[in-house]
């Protein structure tokens, strides 16, 4: 088997205890993930399930408490400074609201050249590869002198992908990217998503609690519960045959558009999970 892009071996996170003496509360509990070059490794749980902790730390925004993580062959679970700025050339994010990731101050076309002309880019290049970047995402030429807030939510989006792109990175960090857009949004910017890939060969970590939204972009699935990862394997098997009873839940509980189908689900969810805890 080859070297994957980005492994995480044995990852513990914890956070400091409210109050006076309190003991670390341990979020993560020693968390396997690999992320293979040029793919889409989907990571579901529920809301604190842990997933959303495991992106930070792969971006170095939260400390480790235990454990490794691997890119390219090389550790940085313990990176910082000038070493963690270099690695954002390759691993990028892309969060959950790109109204507040975006600076409403700074105009579309300076939000994406400040990546490359941190990078000694020219002003000239910088300025030709934000309107190739605009073009990539399907926005118009005249997005570059406008400030976020004259965009859509889905174009804010595009604006965020646009960005994450800007240095050529080999790996995104996917946060809860399409959760705050409407349905049909959120098919134009996981559509977006995949398209880009094809073209950049980017590899994406894709963090959501929606199983089917992770279903539809993803080569490999992991499902996290309460700091483990509880179910791991290729996508079509993890969310059409789930073998865990959490995964099955995720599943059920996702809703569906045909009435008649939802009814089904609702029904099969009640025998399997009728009386259990969450």
């Amino acid at each position: 088997m080859s070297e994957p892009l980005l492994s995480v071996s044995g990852l513990r996170v914890s956070f400091p205890g409210a109050g006076w003496r309190a003991r670390d509360h341990e979020v993560l509990h020693g968390v396997d993930l690999r992320i293979e070059a040029g793919r889409t490794h989907g990571l579901v749980g529920g809301s604190g399930s842990g997933k959303t902790t495991l992106g930070r730390a792969i971006l170095g925004l939260v400390p480790v408490a235990g454990g490794t993580i691997t890119f390219d062959g090389h550790p940085i679970h313990a990176v910082g400074g000038r070493r963690r700025r270099r690695l954002s050339r390759d691993i990028q994010v892309i969060f959950q609201d790109p109204f507040t990731s975006l600076n409403p101050s700074l105009t579309i076309g300076d939000t994406l050249a400040e990546p490359l002309l941190a990078q000694h880019r020219s002003a000239r290049e910088a300025r030709a590869r934000v309107a190739a970047l605009l073009d990539a995402v399907a926005l118009p030429a005249d997005a570059m002198g406008r400030l976020p807030r004259e965009f859509s939510g889905g174009q804010r989006q595009r604006i965020a992908i646009a960005r994450a792109l800007a240095i050529g990175p080999r790996l995104i960090v996917c946060d809860e990217p399409v959760s705050a857009l409407d349905l049909t949004t959120q098919r134009t910017v996981l559509d977006l998503l995949q398209e880009v890939q094809r073209t950049t060969g980017v590899a994406y970590l894709f963090v959501s609690h929606d199983l089917a939204v992770v279903r539809h972009v993803s080569d490999v699935v992991s499902v996290i519960r309460r700091g483990e990862i509880v179910e791991s394997g290729p996508a079509a098997q993890v969310t059409e045959r789930p073998q865990h009873p959490y995964t099955r839940r995720l599943l059920l509980s996702a809703p569906v558009a045909d009435p008649a189908a939802q009814r089904v689900r609702r029904e099969a969810y009640r025998r399997e999970f009728a009386g259990t805890e969450t």
